[in-house]
């Protein structure tokens, strides 16, 4: 039998709740009280763990940054892929769109920390898609790469706005236009460059 799982910590449990809270409700609109109140804590307890609230967003934002891998998939699967799991997380109730977006949009850029956060995880979503088009042979990797990521940003607001998972689609199909252009090939059956689709 597996061990059962370790009891989360303390500052866990903040953590968990802020996660929670700051991004269905918006971090302005979250005060460290109602985190506190949230798991039946005082506020000291809470500071204990995070002395600011700028340190509690801070962790909430490193929190959600997780580096995206390569798989063992070819790169231009890799690639399409991206947006198909965007529709899934577009059709999830509690989908509120990009947290670091989000967080700079709520607090401005002239919050340095939370923008150094936001750029760092919107340029390694960036440079995952460049690694991978590099792969392919894509001669201007770079440019594409961020043609990319606009594709991504772009699909997230438009869903925000309509409410409609298939904008994931409709980027996905903009993305394979891009990658055509470069000498990729996506047909229909989704493979890496210079493939043939096998023989039906």
């Amino acid at each position: 039998m597996a061990p059962p799982p370790a009891p989360q910590t303390m500052k866990e449990r903040i953590l968990q709740t802020a996660d929670k809270l700051f991004y269905l409700q918006g971090i302005r609109a979250i005060g460290v009280d109602t985190i506190a109140a949230e798991i039946g804590i005082s506020k000291r307890t809470l500071y204990n763990h995070f002395p600011s609230k700028d340190a509690l967003i801070a962790a909430y934002l490193q929190r959600r940054f997780v580096h995206a891998s390569p798989s063992d998939k070819p790169p231009a699967e890799q690639i399409l892929a991206t947006f198909d799991s965007l529709e899934r997380r577009f059709a999830a109730r509690d989908f509120r769109g990009c947290p670091f977006v989000n967080a700079v949009a709520e607090l401005g850029p002239a919050d340095r920390a939370v923008k150094k956060i936001a750029v760092a995880f919107k340029e390694s979503r960036r440079l995952w898609f460049r690694d991978r088009l590099t792969e392919l042979g894509v001669r201007d990797a770079e440019a594409l790469a961020t043609q990319l990521v606009l594709l991504v940003d772009g699909s997230i607001a438009q869903d925000l706005v309509r409410d409609d998972p298939a904008m994931a689609r409709a980027a996905k199909e903009a993305a394979k236009v891009l990658l055509r252009n470069a000498g990729v090939d996506v047909g229909d059956a989704v493979m890496a460059k210079g493939r043939k689709p096998a023989p039906q």
